[in-house]
């Protein structure tokens, strides 16, 4: 886990500016829902990685698959063999910017547009979505609520179980960030 953060930091340092900066989420949460007909489906995870270069708004997460915790495990297990397929798509990733032009060194809360490249499933796709950003004291809090169509990331769903899992699911994000530099 610590050589992915290092890598995802590495990657945003390299292809966006200079490490003072930049603020880090060790430990982002990713969420998500998913209402059928028969049933609810949830899971979570705080081992996603994040990364904000506060000059260039440039945002960058991570998050490994098989750390999505459910309610159930024959759920956890059905997730990343035959929809996730894990072990072949280990990572979801996003890369973007955060498109208005707001002043993340300056305490207030933002409410702001990201856009850039999702990757689920081995699938980009284009997302440009919502979230609120809270500078307070050199630290940042990011949220932000979306839906993902699992077709757009070509996740099949078996007939048999289509009445138990929705073709899209809420997704939701959340990050503390540290480590600006004055």
């Amino acid at each position: 886990m610590k050589y992915v953060f290092l890598l995802a930091l590495g990657l945003l340092l390299r292809m966006q500016g200079f490490a003072q900066d930049v603020v880090t989420a060790k430990r982002a949460t990713i969420s998500f829902f998913s209402s059928a007909p028969l049933e609810d489906i949830s899971a979570r995870t705080d081992k996603a990685v994040s990364a904000i270069n506060t000059k260039t708004r440039a945002i960058y997460f991570k998050v490994p698959i098989n750390t999505f915790e459910f309610e159930q495990d024959l759920m956890q297990q059905h997730f990343n063999s035959s929809y996730m397929e894990s072990n072949k798509y280990p990572n979801a990733e996003f890369k973007g910017n955060i498109v208005d032009n707001v002043d993340l060194t300056k305490d207030g809360t933002y409410q702001v547009t990201v856009a850039g490249t999702l990757n689920i499933h081995g699938v980009d796709k284009t997302y440009q979505e919502k979230g609120t950003i809270t500078v307070q004291g050199g630290t940042l809090k990011a949220h932000a609520k979306f839906l993902v169509k699992l077709v757009d990331h070509k996740i099949k769903v078996p007939t048999i179980v289509m009445k138990h899992i929705a073709e899209q699911v809420e997704v939701t994000v959340d990050g503390n960030y540290t480590g600006q530099g004055k």
